[in-house]
């Protein structure tokens, strides 16, 4: 669900204009909604209440404080993929021992700060990292708690770039080698075992591969439970949201609808993992992102020119891949639709493009919209997830503001980057 609706031809979040939010800031401009992101995670909490279960968001897909305190002050824990992570989690008012500290490649200053915070648990990616763990923690004189995560070898059926759980991913240990490690990870001083982890990729449409990832795993999770007294079983994120609307009776614009023939729903997640989990008797942690806050997100944008050529309309915005990444990197689908409702215009097939010098500089292709003319404002809708969070300033374009919409009120949670904030930080010699 999503709190983005036309009110007599203007667009609104929650209950607020957007066209006075755009006058206000500026664009190009993130909005999210925090009712959208509180619904979304109050639904997948009762889907899941026939578990003794934690939701940890995976802040890597929104990680502005303000989006943080709101899902700590709801009960969340958080999944985290770095120190930086760790310090925005305790500075949005969410504590450390609430925190799985995943991610291929800690670092020693890292592991020391999630030790000496006291993390709920590292997820451990590799042999050399376990081992590592273990070595840092008894420089530190204490023990560091420790789960590893298996790669179950099920194909999410989702992009290769953000599909985990495969074994020619960099993610995990090999099922076929999970065993041994515990054992080592048993034998080694410094380490308690604390619990067992997977995750097998990213916007997800389809529960099945949830269901035979856990299945494949059950096993090995009564095996850990018995031998070592494991506390939880973490079934990592990935269920996915809705970016286009063909999806309710389809599949994403980026897959073929005949791979993909399923919508996922938090209560259609619940049905086919819980009776999987619960005869576990473990708590259950997972790592939701992009569930959360995908759909809780826009991203406001101008027009600045209509360029006509013979073989294309070109619809020129002030935002750019810069900003939003996502169709540049993902082919990515994003509704795009006009902040105040003009009259009935002519469908134009266009490109919606951003200033950036690159070809790839792209919001979508050859899509057909109600023309627009310069000066009119659009949302670029489903923006929540992976889009603030992997901007960056190239061509010296100034990171965006970010906004929180709740209810009739809205706030500013990240002013817009200035020319000075540029190139702090920089020196000539």
């Amino acid at each position: 669900m999503h709190s983005f609706r036309y009110h007599n031809d203007r667009l609104a979040c929650e209950d607020v204009d957007l066209a006075a939010i755009a006058d206000a800031v500026g664009t190009p401009a993130y909005v999210y909604s925090a009712g959208t992101i509180r619904e979304n995670f109050r639904r997948l909490d009762r889907a899941l209440a026939g578990l003794d279960h934690q939701i940890c968001y995976a802040i890597k897909a929104n990680s502005n404080l303000a989006i943080l305190n709101l899902l700590a002050a709801e009960g969340a824990g958080f999944d985290i993929v770095s120190g930086g992570e760790l310090f925005r989690v305790l500075r949005g008012g969410g504590s450390a021992d609430h925190c799985t500290f995943a991610g291929v490649g800690k670092t020693r200053a890292e592991i020391e700060q999630g030790l000496r915070e006291g993390v709920h648990c590292f997820n451990v990616e590799s042999e050399a990292e376990l081992a590592f763990i273990d070595e840092v923690a008894g420089a530190l004189g204490v023990t560091a708690p420790v789960a590893i995560r298996v790669n179950p070898d099920v194909d999410a059926g989702t992009h290769k770039y953000i599909s985990t759980g495969k074994s020619q991913n960099k993610f995990g240990i090999g099922i076929d080698r999970v065993e041994s490690l515990y054992r080592e990870a048993a034998a080694r001083r410094h380490l308690r075992i604390r619990g067992v982890q997977t995750h097998i990729g990213s916007q997800i449409l389809d529960p099945a591969p949830f269901a035979e990832a856990i299945g494949k795993l059950i096993p090995i999770v009564e095996a850990l439970k018995a031998r070592y007294a494991i506390e939880f079983f973490s079934i990592g994120g990935g269920i996915g949201i809705v970016y286009d609307p063909a999806l309710e009776s389809g599949s994403p614009a980026w897959w073929s609808a005949s791979d993909h023939p399923h919508r996922i729903t938090p209560e259609a997640y619940a049905e086919a993992v819980v009776p999987l989990l619960r005869p576990l008797e473990l708590k259950i942690l997972l790592e939701p992102g992009r569930f959360l806050v995908g759909n809780a997100g826009a991203l406001l944008a101008s027009v600045l020119y209509v360029k006509k050529t013979p073989a294309k309309t070109f619809t020129i915005v002030d935002a750019a891949m810069n900003d939003l990444i996502r169709p540049a990197l993902y082919d990515g689908y994003h509704e795009i639709h006009p902040l105040e409702r003009a009259s009935v215009r002519e469908p134009v097939a266009m490109d919606v493009v951003g200033p950036v010098c690159e070809s790839g500089d792209f919001f979508a292709q050859d899509r057909v919209l109600s023309a627009l003319e310069a000066g009119e404002r659009v949302a670029l809708l489903s923006a929540g997830a992976y889009g603030f969070v992997m901007s960056s300033t190239y061509n010296s374009r100034p990171l965006l503001p970010e906004v929180l919409v709740n209810g009739e009120n809205w706030s500013v949670i990240r002013k817009r980057q200035t020319y000075d904030d540029l190139i702090r930080g920089e020196i000539v010699p």
